[in-house]
């Protein structure tokens, strides 16, 4: 009404004014923020070290968060406009967004597994009371609700299968906090709730009534750095307050090493692991039921030791003297080393990577030529029979339980997605238990191994997957992919990430470079320390191949790594920016003169050295990414990834060298910066976050290759 006596006071024209039609005005695009240089340096062992954007570090300052806002804001709209983008994340919803389920583990006759439907964005914790039961529900993290995105970890059931310990993770964090569960009726305990459970594995007493954890003060004013040496071993009671939780084991007070406690299956015996990096450990020994103190198994010995028990005798696997790995026994009694006995040798021609005793016998897991090859063996070590596995690829070790006669295990190749089985322990047949269906038409593709040759002449095998008309000549779009550490091994397995890139003509290469555990303790030691560039060498050699052999042009590649693998990337990119169009820098380190003060960082230092010593900060300084970044230089174009709640690789890596490639790149397209929401170093656990990230990783990557998306 009193509009209408407003219009109706308002004066008219004499003559209509002619109607104007406002053309809209889009909003501006999101630019890439400025980012300010400061003049920072350190004088180290005599040299001064510049450090321009070190502000970037502290991640909690308001002006670093604008600067981590309008970066993100402005990645996501240029990646938004790409065109094969709406296609790949179309593809990605149909290749992810399907039924999967793990292998299972039993403990008395009950059977647990995760299991995600298609159409579920989190992985569900199922149970049935036996092998013929209907599965139930035990933990679906779909229906957590709160104001902090919560993931489901890993979970440990007892012996007898009627609790459940799991872990809880707030944003897909590492740190995590320990919940107890009754199976039967899924109520969960609100008394048994045990924060700092980072690095937590929980091994239950036979009774079920209570479980050894390792635990990790969560006190604020310790500096993050230091935070690993206060791991402890506590014992844990159930219906008990955790504050009250006994110490088992001290902690070792060095943060350069990781503490690990294991309890025997008749809960007798509990043995505590020290491991120095990922080549040493020492390991000690304590009967429970006589022993007043730990007894030394192993102590000082450059060497790792990975121990079982069964029956009141140790199994011990190491590469002491043997690279590729062998195995000794002794009994608990005599843990002196001269009364240890060799019952597997080392196999020269393959790396015995794992082992268990499941039903009896030892079931030892290999990796001949990069492929898996399980065999099984009597407790004295003769070697019985060799598994058969449904082709060429990489097989899980058969999980079960030392007294059962049935484990089970998945198997998957470049082309076979993954399957589950059953495996008769008693003739080692095996039936599918759990089939997983993607929609690829795998029989297109194909897969090969090469062998090339590294700078100082090292032979380096590198596996080749594409479409079976695509071959060498055609310098088709390639992506190579690359890890280098730790003594990981690049496994022939299916990802279906991979397929949108292949079917659009794509070659996707994984190098298996020095440092990672193809071949043993010498190949992973051959990449590290003062050995690092190696790694770096093995993966330029591996794209120079390409271009030589044909099958791409350094215009058409593209590399690709994550974490450890961010750092080759960022190495690749500053020791060779000719060999490439284009890298995508995932969780990475980037600034190796600093890294060991931030995350956990000085638990790597065993596999980089550390800045503060005067002949490691001379090879650190020598291939750091971040102080390498030369000003004028014309570098691939970089999409860097990162993750918002990364608590294990400290995000100002991303953060510090975006700025300086910003700053140093003459010729080539400005950074992105993708960081990605309530998400950990693993990334995000949502399948539908999984698909925007995946879509544009690719999206950027099919732009700069020049590709466009299949009819």
């Amino acid at each position: 009404m009193l509009l209408a006596f407003a219009l109706a006071c308002t004066p008219k024209p004499a003559e209509p004014a002619p109607v104007v039609e406002a053309t809209p005005v889009a909003p501006p695009e999101p630019a890439a923020p400025a980012t300010r240089r400061q003049d920072v340096s350190d004088l180290l062992h005599g040299v001064t070290v510049a450090d321009p954007y070190r502000w970037l570090e502290d991640e909690k300052a308001a002006e670093v968060q604008a600067w981590m806002d309008a970066y993100d804001a402005h990645s996501r709209h240029q990646i938004g406009k790409l065109g094969a983008r709406a296609w790949l994340a179309k593809r990605f919803r149909e290749l992810y967004y399907v039924d999967a389920v793990g292998v299972p583990t039993q403990r008395g006759e009950r059977l647990f597994y995760n299991r995600r439907l298609a159409g579920q964005d989190k992985a569900v914790l199922y149970w049935r009371a036996s092998a013929s039961s209907p599965e139930q529900v035990l933990i679906d993290p779909n229906n957590w609700a709160g104001d902090v995105p919560r993931s489901l970890g890993d979970w440990f059931p007892s012996d007898d299968g009627n609790k459940l310990a799991y872990m809880e993770k707030a944003n897909a964090a590492d740190e995590s906090t320990l919940r107890v569960l009754d199976v039967t009726s899924g109520e969960l305990s609100n008394i048994d709730l045990i924060p700092g459970a980072k690095y937590a594995s929980v091994d239950w007493t036979p009774d079920g009534k209570g479980f050894y954890y390792e635990w990790l003060p969560t006190d604020s004013s310790i500096p993050v750095d230091e935070r690993p040496g206060y791991t402890e071993l506590r014992y844990h009671a159930l219906g008990s307050d955790p504050a009250t939780d006994r110490q088992v084991h001290p902690r070792t007070g060095n943060p350069a090493t990781f503490l690990d406690g294991t309890l025997s299956d008749d809960g007798n015996y509990l043995w505590v692991s020290v491991f120095h990096g990922w080549n040493a450990s020492d390991v000690w020994v304590k009967d429970l039921r006589k022993d007043k103190d730990f007894r030394p198994l192993s102590v000082g010995a450059p060497a790792l030791y990975l121990v079982d028990e069964h029956k009141d005798e140790l199994y011990i696997l190491t590469d002491e003297g043997a690279p590729r790995k062998r195995i000794f026994k002794t009994s608990t009694r005599k843990l002196d080393r001269k009364a240890w006995k060799e019952i597997v040798p080392e196999d020269p021609a393959a790396t015995l990577d794992s082992f268990a005793i499941v039903g009896g016998q030892l079931v030892l897991s290999y990796m001949k030529d990069v492929k898996t090859e399980v065999r099984w063996a009597s407790l004295d070590g003769k070697t019985t029979r060799v598994q058969s596995l449904p082709g060429v690829g990489v097989a899980s070790l058969p999980n079960g339980e030392k007294s059962s006669k049935e484990a089970y295990f998945s198997f998957s190749s470049f082309t076979s997605p993954p399957q589950v089985y059953a495996l008769s322990v008693t003739d080692l047949s095996s039936k599918l238990w759990a089939k997983i269906e993607i929609p690829v038409d795998t029989s297109k593709y194909v897969s090969e191994q090469v062998w090339y040759t590294s700078k100082d002449g090292t032979r380096v095998p590198m596996f080749l997957v594409h479409r079976a008309e695509v071959v060498a000549g055609g310098k088709h779009p390639a992506l190579l992919y690359g890890y280098g550490g730790f003594d990981v091994s690049l496994a022939p397995d299916f990802r279906s990430a991979r397929y949108p890139f292949l079917e659009a003509g794509g070659v996707y290469a994984i190098a298996n470079l020095r440092g990672g555990g193809e071949f043993g303790k010498a190949w992973h030691e051959a990449g590290q320390l003062d050995k690092k560039q190696n790694v770096f060498d093995d993966f330029a050699a591996a794209a120079q191949y390409l271009v030589d052999q044909g099958w791409t042009t350094p215009e058409k590649l593209a590399i690709n790594g994550g974490s450890n693998g961010g750092l080759l990337m960022g190495a690749a990119m500053t020791q060779h920016p000719e060999l490439y169009r284009a890298v995508v820098c995932a969780v990475p380190l980037l600034d190796m003169v600093r890294y060991h003060q931030f995350g956990s960082g000085r638990t790597w230092i065993p596999e980089y050295g550390s800045a503060e010593d005067p002949a490691q900060f001379k090879t650190l300084l020598a291939y750091s990414p971040y102080q390498n970044v030369k000003a004028g230089t014309n570098y691939p174009d970089l999409l860097m990834l990162a993750a918002d709640h990364d608590d294990r690789v400290d995000p100002m890596h991303a953060r510090k060298f975006v700025a300086a490639i910003t700053a140093a790149d003459q010729g080539g397209t400005p950074p992105l910066l993708r960081i990605e929401k309530n998400a950990g170093h693993g990334g995000a656990d949502k399948v539908a976050q999984s698909i925007e990230y995946s879509a544009d990783m690719y999206a950027f990557i099919f732009d700069r290759l020049g590709m466009t998306a299949p009819e």
